[in-house]
């Protein structure tokens, strides 16, 4: 059987990492067949949000160490090379115009949390452990730091980078790198309702209000940003969406969209 499962439910994308023996851990192999299933649902029409999520008792063990030590027979231009796959696969998870959402049960450690972070957002089991393992192994967290920094803070990152401390949901929770714990038994049920209520919005609205929330982040609020941000509002009150969005509400209706 494959190391990743993909379906299509109506407008929802799972992208499910199957490779329980490894407990989830990545290899070369299975990023390159996350990347491919990502871009293919990138580049549905169909597809409004991307489920991420695991078989088995955890996330994922990060990479896996195997296929680590093997790459060190390798040299440094190739082992570049080789962690530009994750790299990569990163960036498009992070990047994605579509919702990338993370459901994360059991362990998310090293890479397996840097997956989680760079996700639009995270929803957990309330059991779920999060670590930061790497320097544990004489390794650095490289390739994730952009998205665990991104999502926790610089001091918050520091710390759980140095110590590689397991840190539980609850926690997780406090920090921003995850925004909702339910129950384990629940955690499904919840993710793929809450996935559904993203579907159900207006398709460009969401994916522009994606990019309008980092851009703003990494603005000043000054005239320029105000005359943006109204610019905005503005192209969306007269598209054809915002009318047909707002004919809709007026007339109690449901709008064209969901029943695409």
């Amino acid at each position: 059987m494959s190391d990743l499962l993909s379906e299509i439910h109506g407008h929802l994308c799972l992208l499910t990492l199957n490779r329980v023996s490894k407990h989830n851990a990545f290899d070369n192999h299975l990023l390159i067949e996350i990347q491919e299933q990502l871009n293919s649902a990138i580049a549905d029409s169909n597809v409004r949000a991307i489920v991420l999520k695991a078989n088995g008792k955890h996330f994922s063990a990060g990479a896996d160490l195997a296929w680590m030590q093997n790459m060190a027979r390798f040299n440094e231009e190739e082992n570049l090379k080789d962690a530009m796959v994750l790299g990569n696969l990163m960036y498009t998870l992070n990047k994605s115009p579509k919702p990338t959402i993370a459901m994360v049960h059991g362990s998310a450690f090293g890479g397996g949390a840097g997956l989680a972070a760079a996700c639009d957002l995270t929803l957990a089991s309330q059991s779920a452990r999060f670590c930061f393992s790497e320097v544990k192994l004489g390794l650095v967290p490289a390739v994730i730091s952009p998205y665990v920094v991104q999502a926790i803070g610089e001091r918050n990152a520091k710390t759980l980078f140095m110590s590689a401390e397991i840190f539980d949901a609850a926690k997780a929770l406090s920090l921003n790198l995850v925004q909702h714990c339910v129950p384990e038994e629940n955690l499904l049920e919840f993710t793929l309702n809450y996935a559904q209520q993203i579907c159900n919005n207006a398709p460009e609205a969401v994916r522009i209000s994606k990019q309008l929330a980092t851009y703003v982040a990494n603005k000043k609020i000054d005239e320029e940003l105000v005359r943006y941000t109204a610019s905005l509002i503005a192209q969306k009150r007269v598209s054809i969406e915002g009318q047909q969005g707002l004919n809709a509400f007026l007339k109690k209706e449901t709008p064209n969209w969901s029943n695409n």
